[in-house]
């Protein structure tokens, strides 16, 4: 190895000679391309390429290479270089054509930076255009984001749209027909629906619109094949599949097929979340079927803020079959040929297999998505530092549940001499607490220090009294009993760590907050909630319960969290229960959490509302026996402080959509004035008597 741990020529040689030795000609095209994707040496890539290319011969017609790439939203020059790399590469081992995810050059979700800066949309067309020069009999797809020039201009600025590269020139462009205004989709908002299904000529590249159609195949024939080419969502609308409960009137594919293409090819930019993996498998086995068409997806890699993509790109042949699948959270360049059966099947994160066929219902039974919610967020913390220009994280040990989960998954992401977790007591913060966070830090290898907030708060405390007592003077609204002494400990950590982070180059403090709390607001602004990141916003309590075991399970360091944080009550330690006379426990103040999961859960899942809850048996109440009374208090609670957290939601720092659902701003937008809609909702009867009083 050199000291860049890059292989040497004569070790990438002995490498490839062994390889060959050992396995099938398939397999060692699998495994010799693995190399490839590593950081090689030019001579050592062309080592490859050349071995590469014999291998590839038998399968050349109709062989393509599927280009899963991590791009930077908006850094053209950036995604350029992966672009032309990989082009390159089809054309050294000779394969027919080479495909990128949706929006490459450009990167998404792009957003409104392509409205208040249409200088990079240009950029992205000037690069395009060149990349376009390279290429030679290898057709390259790319992804990248097109003007609407023209005299009388309707509608949005710009098409999504793929070039399709040959021979030195654009040969054909591909436009969305379908856009996502969903979740955390929002291309309606700059992007024009294309006015036809399939292929355009080149020649119309920023020209375009419903009057500029061009009389042509749909398809594109490629090497004397036909392809039917469509972009992310233009595949998400078949009717059968979504039993008449689809979003579009028009189905691209169906359009497609009309022209019986050789092959479906999809460009996306597809992002992970719960349950997607089962909906977007069943879905493409689906359409290959339908139509005896074998199917490629190409999925984009990485995260970008709220984003994660698992990339998981794959290939169903003609009868539905899964043929090939990339690997999961990795840039890869995978080669297939759907005619010749040519294709390799990487596994899914461990566990996700098992959710292929899974039943609609709400469980406690996380483990089948305990791998990807943890490689989702490794990968979502990785990109964000990674693409901001940060290194370093500070985050606050309290002993608790939420802070340890938080330590292992950035120690696991940024490296452990990167993480500094900090304990920071206040008089009431117990010593198992204190210890509990130490024995972590040193079971993790993170930076620890310990800092009393007690000095602080007292100061504090003091002059705010000083200010309240001249405030009442001119109002008479001071509360009887408040939480400014919690605040204030919560508020005290968060100066902490801001001061580290403003201090110490390219370090960035961490909100820790979960989903579960988020939703009741037990949560401080500018406390728990303060950071420039939050790691586990769009994970529910229970789950993180589940996830800390998996953590304990299945890291190469095993048992790193103490047993005593997973068995512990969470609670804040911020104030004593009179009742008890120790620290407050959150599900005292809340409910169980497995009670307020289910509620979250049925919401964001069923879209259920209050009497529908009230009137169907939850899962912990099959364990648990609670009167009528009871549920009705929790029930009421729940709507009452969610209802009152939704401007703390609209603060919240970056965080990773995971859940199938989510409170992110990205995925749901709620004004935080409709803080008083009445979730139960009223009969007829007692609408009308109210309309009576308001006569």
């Amino acid at each position: 190895m050199t000291k860049d741990n890059r292989l040497t020529t004569e070790e990438l040689h002995q490498k490839v000679e062994n390889i060959l030795k050992k396995y099938h000609k398939e397999e060692c095209i699998y495994k010799l391309s693995e190399i490839y994707d590593k950081d090689l040496s030019k001579e050592n890539c062309e080592i490859l390429e050349k071995e590469l290319k014999k291998l590839l011969e038998p399968y050349k017609n109709g062989s393509i290479g599927l280009a899963q790439i991590n791009p930077i939203a908006g850094d053209i020059e950036y995604n350029a270089k992966k672009v032309v790399k990989y082009i390159m590469h089809a054309q050294n081992i000779g394969l027919n054509l080479v495909v990128f995810p949706e929006l490459t050059l450009m990167g998404y979700p792009i957003e409104d930076t392509i409205d208040r800066h249409p200088i990079i949309v240009e950029e992205n067309i000037k690069w395009l255009k060149e990349i376009a020069k390279i290429t030679k009999e290898t057709s390259a797809i790319v992804g990248f984001v097109e003007p609407r020039k023209y005299d009388h201009l309707t509608g949005k600025k710009y098409y999504n749209s793929v070039a399709i590269l040959q021979n030195g020139k654009i040969q054909g462009i591909v436009r969305k027909s379908l856009l996502p205004t969903y979740s955390e989709f929002n291309d309606y908002r700059y992007i024009e629906p294309s006015p036809v299904i399939g292929n355009q000529p080149g020649e119309t590249l920023g020209n375009f619109d419903s009057e500029k159609i061009r009389k042509c195949e749909t398809v594109n024939t490629i090497n004397n094949l036909k392809y039917g080419i469509s972009i992310c969502e233009d595949c998400w609308n078949n009717k059968e599949f979504f039993n008449d409960t689809t979003l579009y009137s028009i189905d691209p594919i169906e359009e497609l097929s009309k022209e019986k293409p050789d092959v479906f090819i999809n460009c996306s930019a597809s992002p992970t979340r719960a349950k997607k993996e089962q909906l977007k498998h069943n879905m493409l086995s689906f359409i290959s079927k339908k139509y005896s068409t074998p199917i490629v997806y190409v999925n984009q890699v990485g995260a970008i803020d709220n984003s994660s993509f698992d990339g998981s790109s794959r290939v169903f042949d003609k009868n539905g079959k899964l043929l090939a699948r990339a690997k999961s959270f990795k840039e890869q360049f995978l080669i297939v040929n759907p005619h010749k059966n040519l294709g390799k099947i990487y596994p899914l994160t461990k566990g996700l297999e098992k959710t292929l066929t899974e039943a609609k219902v709400y469980t406690l039974e996380y483990e089948p998505d305990l791998e990807r919610t943890y490689k989702t967020i490794i990968q979502g913390i990785q990109d964000y530092f990674k693409k901001t220009g940060f290194k370093r994280a500070v985050l606050g040990l309290s002993g608790g549940l939420d802070s340890t989960v938080c330590a292992v998954l950035l120690a696991d992401a940024l490296g452990c001499e990167n993480v500094f977790g900090v304990s920071m007591p206040s008089k009431i913060t117990s010593f198992e607490s204190k210890s509990d966070a130490e024995k972590l830090a040193n079971n993790l290898g993170i930076n620890f220090a310990e800092a009393s907030i007690k000095d602080m708060v007292e100061t504090t405390n003091n002059c705010l009294q000083k200010l309240f007592r001249t405030v009442e003077e001119k109002w008479d609204c001071r509360y009887k009993q408040s939480f400014t002494m919690d605040n204030i400990q919560a508020r005290s950590r968060a100066i902490f760590l801001w001061g580290i982070s403003n201090e110490f180059d390219r370090c960035l403090p961490i909100a820790t907050s979960d989903k579960s709390e988020l939703y009741m607001g037990y949560a401080t602004i500018n406390g728990d909630m303060s950071g420039g990141f939050a790691p586990i916003a769009d994970v529910p309590k229970t789950k993180l319960f589940a996830l800390a075991r998996w953590l304990n399970k299945n890291r190469e360091v095993k048992n790193a969290i103490p047993e005593a944080i997973i068995l512990k009550k969470p609670g804040a330690e911020l104030a004593i229960n009179p009742q008890t006379g120790k620290p407050l426990i959150a599900e005292d103040a809340l409910m169980p959490y497995e009670f307020l999961d289910e509620i979250i859960w049925r919401i964001e899942n069923k879209k259920e509302h209050y009497y529908d809850m009230l009137n169907s048996t939850f899962l912990y109440e099959k364990n648990n026996e609670i009167s009528k009374e009871q549920k009705i208090q929790w029930l009421d609670k729940f709507y009452r402080r969610m209802a009152a957290a939704l401007y703390k939601w609209s603060i919240l720092p970056p965080s990773v959509i995971v859940d199938s659902r989510s409170i992110n701003k990205y995925d749901y937008k709620q004004p935080i004035t409709s803080s008083r809609i009445n979730y139960k909702g009223l009969d007829e009867k007692e609408i009308a008597e109210k309309i009576h009083s308001f006569v």
